[in-house]
């Protein structure tokens, strides 16, 4: 119930974790968020901030709003939040931002919490989001890979 992507970025971990970390931006990199704020007067990042975000799931819908708060916050190094539905975890969500021959290794991974809900889910239907979750991390990060080193 989790996976990862990893794409080299020939920038610094600095210059590539401030694409990611500013969430206000995901947009411009996300296949699913269209849009996203923070919450609570927040205006960046930092460890327990909230945001929120207006998801299209699978870029065709159902649209809604997730709630989302901040758990890792280290300029250059990672960049980490949870997406809370009722208070409760929902999915995390996780960057790792790597020195690797002149540029970054940026890896993005979800996992999703280990209920009994969320393993009949994965059971039934997880082999197909896990497809898609793989796809749109390697879309985001080829993204976030073209503004930096292109612009």
């Amino acid at each position: 119930m989790h996976d990862a992507v990893t794409e080299h970025v020939d920038a610094p971990p600095e210059r590539v974790w401030e694409l990611v970390a500013d969430v206000t931006q995901t947009h411009r990199y996300s296949e699913e968020t269209f849009e996203a704020e923070w919450l609570d007067g927040a205006d960046g990042p930092a460890v327990g901030v909230r945001f929120r975000g207006h998801v299209k799931r699978n870029g065709r819908g159902p649209t809604y709003w997730t709630t989302c708060r901040v758990t890792a916050c280290e300029p250059g190094r990672e960049f980490g939040f949870e997406v809370l539905a009722g208070g409760r975890v929902v999915n995390t969500w996780h960057y790792a931002f790597r020195p690797s021959d002149r540029g970054t290794d940026v890896t993005e991974s979800f996992r999703l919490p280990a209920t009994p809900a969320t393993r009949l889910y994965w059971t039934l239907a997880g082999w197909a989001r896990g497809r898609t979750n793989r796809a749109n991390m390697r879309t985001t990060l080829r993204r976030i890979k073209d503004v930096v080193e292109h612009g």
